[in-house]
């Protein structure tokens, strides 16, 4: 028997529900049918082939959110994943419609480090050994807590802390596998890039650890990173590309002797569409089109957002409609909750819909001007610029931050074209999710706001809130004007 043996991984992240292909310069773009039809094709052509997906299948398109990642289950049954690992938009369904969806998977779902805290029972099997081509591939999925703050809201489920203590646990399970003589191990991490490298310099050598596919920060890459002797790779977001490995596997040393990598294009020119992929996708779209086709407004010009850690045209309309609608001083909008980079000039209900997915409350609350800068100067520290996937804000328009960058200051802080008084009472408003992790997201403890006045529910759909603004103001513009002017 050869000692070398061949294999080719395929791997995929953040595809948020991204099915339908884009027509881009008369060439079409993406979609789960050429996906699908660019995977057949390899598995035909090589016949030890892998296909993984680490995080964030769910989110992102109107049929996902109609059919609340049923849909996105049956076509990835279709699809036929080796493994999937979870990303953090996989609890936004709630946990246990996650398991429900679970077992509706036709393929497995691996997590190593979600768990009930009174028993310490995982919710899903931590890892999965797969044979092909007479070797074993060790996968092991990993979140961390910093990607799992959408669970926070169910008391019972808890998360690994930290980096470390991921490592630790990768740690256990490549010594209870290393008897079984495997010939590759991978892990299936959604915790960014950045966070990929810090946790490949914590693994032990003698753990086997030789790849890590990841997600969550959608990273394109031109070729892998690699620390402590592991490749990383990432495959940015969507289904625009796929990463892909030709590995030679070791199989007397149990290691990766030589690789290719590269992040293959999925368009018409390459790959073949699926004609099942694509049967299955026309009876959802036929659905949602109904129901999402109808117009709410047309804005004077289209609107960008084309980067979360900035101001941008949509972020600030956006941010205005709510303040406007729900009186309040200052509306702090998730940055990433703005899932298009771009809207208009005309708007159907399945354009805000996919651009706003997340229909959650909006909470009230009652902060100083000095909490409201301690906030915003905790939003604007220096991990934000190092390419970390931190929260951050579209802000109303009653405010100005100028922020020094390189310095971490904040130079200037007007609200209503006047310095901020620290003693002032705004009301600020946030959405449900951002409420729920204000400590982490702010930096600012819970109590000191709470001690002033209740939080309260001011809405409980944030999106008819925007709807019914939308639907009701036409020809609607933003610019950009300086709410928050970064300096660097």
């Amino acid at each position: 028997m050869s000692r070398y043996k061949k294999l080719t991984l395929l791997h995929s992240n953040d595809m948020h529900g991204d099915f339908t292909a884009m027509d881009v310069d008369t060439n079409l773009v993406g979609g789960v049918s050429m996906l699908s039809g660019y995977i057949d094709k390899v598995r035909r052509e090589e016949s030890n082939t892998l296909y993984c997906i680490a995080g964030d299948m769910f989110r992102g398109s109107v049929i996902d959110s109609e059919f609340k990642g049923l849909s996105t289950i049956e076509i990835m049954n279709a699809i036929a994943p080796d493994v999937v690992t979870l990303g953090n938009h996989e609890t936004d369904y709630g946990i246990a419609h996650l398991l429900f969806l679970e077992k509706c998977a036709k393929f497995p779902i691996i997590n190593a480090n979600l768990f009930i805290k009174s028993n310490y029972a995982r919710l899903f099997k931590p890892q999965i050994v797969l044979e092909v081509g007479g070797m074993k591939v060790l996968f092991i999925g990993i979140l961390t807590e910093e990607v799992m703050a959408q669970a926070k809201s169910e008391a019972v489920i808890g998360s690994f802390v930290d980096i470390h203590e991921a490592a630790q646990e990768v740690g256990k399970i490549c010594n209870a596998y290393n008897a079984t003589d495997i010939d590759l191990t991978v892990l299936l991490t959604h915790i960014g890039f950045e966070e990929d490298k810090k946790l490949a310099a914590q693994l032990d050598p003698a753990w086997g650890v030789d790849i890590i596919v990841g997600g969550h920060s959608h990273t394109f890459i031109e070729e892998p990173a690699v620390v402590n002797d592991i490749l990383i790779v990432q495959a940015g977001t969507g289904t625009d590309q796929i990463g892909r490995f030709d590995l030679t596997i070791d199989t007397y040393n149990n290691n990766v002797e030589s690789w290719k990598w590269q992040a293959v294009p999925i368009n018409s020119d390459t790959c073949p569409t699926d004609p099942d992929i694509e049967k299955i996708l026309g009876g959802y779209k036929a659905e949602t089109d109904k129901k999402y086709g109808r117009t709410i407004t047309r804005f004077r010009r289209k609107l960008t957002h084309p980067k979360r850690e900035q101001e941008t045209e949509l972020g600030g309309l956006l941010s205005d409609a709510l303040a406007e609608s729900l009186g309040l001083d200052v509306m702090l909008l998730g940055s990433g909750s703005v899932r298009t980079e771009q809207m208009g000039p005309l708007v159907v209900y399945q354009d805000l819909v996919e651009c706003f997915p997340y229909d959650d409350a909006t909470y009230m609350l009652t902060v100083t001007g000095g909490q409201f800068k301690r906030m915003m100067q905790f939003m604007l520290r220096d991990g934000v610029w190092r390419g970390e996937h931190c929260e951050f804000y579209q802000l109303s328009k009653r405010v100005k931050i100028v922020y020094d960058i390189p310095n971490s200051k904040i130079l200037e802080f007007k609200f209503d074209g006047e310095d901020l008084d620290d003693d002032r009472l705004l009301r600020i408003g946030l959405q449900k999710f951002h409420f729920n992790n204000f400590t982490d997201f702010f930096g600012v403890p819970y109590s000191e706001v709470e001690a002033i006045k209740t939080p309260t529910v001011i809405t409980t759909s944030t999106r008819d809130v925007i709807e019914e603004f939308l639907s009701t103001h036409q020809h609607l513009d933003r610019e950009i004007d300086g709410r928050l002017t970064l300096i660097k």
